[in-house]
This record gives C-alpha cells, sequence and structure tokens, in this order.
C-alpha cells in the first residue's frame, strides 16, 4: 500500500517539477463519473495532443446489508442419518467490508495511453494488487505523421493483461470498488467476467460496432508446464481464447438510442479457471446460504439407512455452497459461449437486456456438451433535470444442468428493484432490494473422493431476501 502512495506522490511531483507534463490531459478515456454510464467499448474523442500527461483516479463503495438466508434443509433426518449440529446461518444486519480501486493513467504519445488499474482493497487478497495493464493505441502517429490515419480514424487496438470485452453486460456491472455505473447491487448470476493477457481489435464506423480479439487463456500469468490429474483425455496445453464482438449502435435522434450487439468467447482447451470464476472481487450480497461449521455423517447413498453405508466426515466439515451467490457451470476441457444484447434508451428509459448461451465441457477428462442459458433484463427510469435520480427493476434466470449426469436442471432465478440519486457525477447512494431463488437442487450433492460420499446441499429450496443500502464514489 505505501509503494502506491509513493508512486502517486512521485507522479505529482514530477508534474510540478516539468512544465512540460501535465495532468488529466488524456485522450479517448471513458469517464469514470456517471458520464461514463452506457458508454461501452472504447471511444474517440477530438482532444489536442498536449505532451506527456498523467492522470489518477479511484473508486470506493460501502455497503450496508440487510439479507436473510433459507433453505429446506432440516436440522436432522431421523436416525440413523443423522446430520448432526447442521445450521444455516443468517447474516447481521451491518456494514460489509469496503471495496477500493485506484486507476493510474498516461498519454504518452498522440492516440498513445497506458493504464494501470489496482484493487486497493478486495476480498481476494489482503494485500494491493494489480488488477491488470493495458496500452490503448488510436493513432499510429509513433510510426509516421498520419500512418494509416483514414483507418485508424475508426480504430483502436488495446494489448495487455486487462478486462476481456465479451459481451455488453460487463459496462454495466459491478467490480470491486468500481460499482458507480452499476444501477442495481448485483451482477449477473452467472457473471462473465476475466482479466487475460491479450490483444483487441476494435473498429468502429457510422453506428457499425465490431471487434475481434484473442488471449493466452491464462487469469494467473505464468511460464510453468501445465500439469492435470491423470484422466482420459485429459488437457496437458491451455489453448488462446478467441473473442469476437460485432454490433450495431446509433443516436437515432436526440430523444432515441439503439444498440444491439452479439458476442463471441471460445476456448478449445481450458486452463484451471474460467469465464464464470475468475472475478476477484465477488458481488454485492456477502455470506448467504452459508452454514456453520458442524460433525456430518455422510453417506454412499443417501436413500440406505445401513449403518454400513454410513461415513462420518471430519469435523468443522461444511456443505459446498458459493459466498457470493453465483452461478459457475465449471466446464472442463472447453467452453463456448454466446451473449446478445439489446440496448434501447427512449429520453429517460432504458432497457438492457442479456440472452446468453454457454457450453463447454461436462468434467475434466470428459469432453462431451453441458449447456447453461442465462436471461437478464432490466429497466430503469433516469428523471431530475439532471437525470441524477433514477428508479429500476432487473429479473436474470439463469438454467443447466451441473453435470450430464444429474437427471434434472437446475435454475437459480433473482429480482432485484432499486432507487438511486446520484448526488454529484461522482457520488451515488442507492437502496437496493433482491430476491433470490434455487430450485430443483438436490438435497445431497457431490461426491468426497476419499469416501465416495454425498454431502448436505445448501442450495435444496435455497433462497435470499433483503435490502442492500450502497454508497459509491468514483472519479
Amino acid at each position: 500500500m505505501r509503494k502506491i502512495y509513493l508512486l502517486a506522490a512521485g507522479l505529482l511531483s514530477m508534474t510540478a517539477a516539468n512544465a512540460q507534463v501535465t495532468f488529466g490531459d488524456m485522450q479517448n478515456q471513458i469517464s469514470r463519473s456517471k458520464d461514463g454510464i452506457n458508454v461501452f467499448d472504447v471511444q474517440k474523442d477530438d482532444r489536442e495532443f498536449k505532451g506527456l500527461s498523467v492522470d489518477l483516479g479511484g473508486a470506493f463503495n460501502m455497503d450496508f446489508q440487510a439479507i436473510n438466508s433459507f433453505n429446506d434443509q432440516p436440522n436432522s433426518f431421523g436416525e440413523p442419518s443423522n446430520i448432526t449440529g447442521y445450521q444455516l446461518m443468517n447474516t447481521e444486519n451491518n456494514f460489509v467490508l469496503p471495496a477500493a480501486d485506484m486507476t493510474i493513467a498516461a498519454q504518452l504519445f498522440d492516440g498513445v495511453r497506458v493504464n494501470l488499474d489496482i484493487y486497493l482493497a478486495s476480498r481476494h487478497h489482503n494485500e494491493t494488487y494489480a488488477r491488470g495493464g493495458y496500452l490503448q493505441i488510436d493513432k499510429l502517429d509513433f510510426i509516421k505523421k498520419d500512418f494509416l490515419a483514414d483507418i485508424m480514424k475508426y480504430a483502436t487496438i488495446k494489448i495487455g493483461q486487462m478486462e476481456n470485452n465479451y459481451g455488453d453486460a460487463h459496462f454495466k456491472s459491478s467490480d470491486n470498488g468500481s460499482t458507480l455505473r452499476n444501477a442495481f447491487v448485483g451482477n449477473n448470476i452467472m457473471n462473465a467476467f476475466t482479466t487475460e493477457m491479450g490483444i483487441e481489435v476494435y473498429y468502429n464506423r457510422n453506428g457499425l460496432v465490431s471487434m475481434l480479439g484473442a488471449t493466452n487463456g491464462n487469469l494467473n500469468q505464468g511460464t510453468q508446464e501445465v500439469m492435470y490429474p491423470a484422466a482420459p483425455g485429459a488437457n496437458t496445453v491451455v489453448s488462446p481464447t478467441v473473442l469476437a464482438k460485432l454490433g450495431y449502435d446509433k443516436q437515432l435522434n436526440k430523444d432515441l438510442r439503439v444498440r444491439l450487439t452479439g458476442s463471441l468467447y471460445h476456448n478449445a482447451n481450458l486452463g484451471n479457471s474460467n469465464l464464470y470464476s475468475s472475478s476477484r472481487s465477488g458481488f454485492g450480497f456477502w455470506g448467504v446460504l452459508n452454514n456453520k461449521a458442524y460433525n456430518n455423517p455422510i453417506y454412499v447413498n443417501p436413500a440406505s439407512t445401513k449403518p454400513s453405508d454410513l461415513h462420518t466426515a471430519p469435523a468443522n466439515y461444511n456443505s459446498k455452497s458459493t459466498p457470493e451467490a453465483t452461478f459457475d457451470p465449471s466446464f472442463k476441457n472447453w467452453a463456448t459461449s454466446y451473449m446478445i444484447n439489446p440496448f434501447v434508451k427512449y429520453q429517460g428509459l432504458e432497457f438492457f437486456g442479456t440472452a446468453e448461451f454457454a457450453s463447454g465441457g461436462d468434467k475434466a477428462g470428459v469432453d462431451d456438451k453441458r449447456t447453461v442459458t442465462q436471461y437478464a433484463a432490466d429497466l430503469v427510469y433516469r428523471f431530475g433535470k439532471k437525470e441524477q435520480f433514477y428508479i429500476g427493476g432487473k429479473y436474470n434466470t439463469v438454467s443447466g444442468k451441473l453435470s450430464n449426469a444429474d437427471a434434472k436442471e437446475v435454475t437459480v432465478d433473482r429480482f432485484e428493484s432499486s432507487i438511486g440519486w446520484f448526488m454529484t457525477k461522482n457520488i451515488v447512494a442507492k437502496l437496493n432490494y433482491v430476491s433470490q431463488n434455487y430450485k430443483d437442487y438436490s438435497q445431497f450433492s457431490g461426491v468426497q473422493s476419499a469416501t465416495n460420499a454425498a454431502y448436505v446441499n445448501n442450495f435444496y429450496g435455497g433462497k435470499f431476501n433483503g435490502l442492500v443500502f450502497e454508497a459509491a464514489i468514483s472519479f
């Protein structure tokens, strides 16, 4: 943390010491304030290059949560298959751990900008760490004055470790301390977010939206050989990820804007993470559907009452659940996802939708296809002289099998409503109601390799609901 402060102080002192260095004169930068809401992909502006310039920004949020969790698991199941001490835990009505980000940027040359994004405080690490850094090239004048100027007037190149541009939903989502652009508190239940080393090339002209990109397929960079547990057909390499987007975005008149895009994500040989398990900051609803530690008699066959079929788990063995209550399809070997996003804004009324179709290898070493679908729609009405107030509602549902061997698909659905007030362009306060439900999850789930035994599933008849008050600052 101290190093970050020293770096910021050094940049500021450099600005003061050298008259040729300015502060905040950035080209083609999407605003981190309210002005950046509904700005997708990249943008071009005609800001004059004034020499080397530096920029320092940040984001911070603070949530007060009042949410309760429920499921259909009884505290015991009758002798001899008691589950001793099982209890689903609720959360206190209190503040949760705040999150904070920092952005350090520099305009290095006419049409060339660098960005360094930092998580100052997040749930994934105790220490400050880099979220990513990338170079954005909007002109090639560093090669030769006006080199390919007719093309670069509409094209942009991004290179580095960055948030990869799959779909449009991530532009309206929360990311650690950066939650100002999200009208709600939660992201999509199946949250597509990853930061990988790669390149993206954009060409946007007269309403055309297009992007083609590729990454090395790794969330956590390294040169070590990939080693997987022995399994028939298991992958021993990680393939590049291919990204693509094509669409239309046009302000038809002063009142009406229409946007429609389709996006592709594909990886033929996945590493140890995937598109839906790569968020390091989670999202807005904390500690839901968790249980206290307990001594759990579990068994090979949940329907059996034979003593020979009983196995006792170690002390403090917990049921499996995800602390952020997202849905991760856990694809292995390969994965392909398509996302379609319509966006319509008429005066203060906004509609944004997501239709997502994800498929991948069923499990490690097995290439059989498994598919999960997601639909989401939100409606937001912004009002006031500067649209500083808003009210909105969002519905989101995800359905799919956790394994091809399962008899049924599971479904997770959520409803959110939110009211918000932008006190300034950089400060928003929002009050959010959430209700999330889990359907067709089995009472017992999973297999322990050591005992070949099932465990109690917290998502069986699971649901949580309540209120979250969030205050967010971004500059």
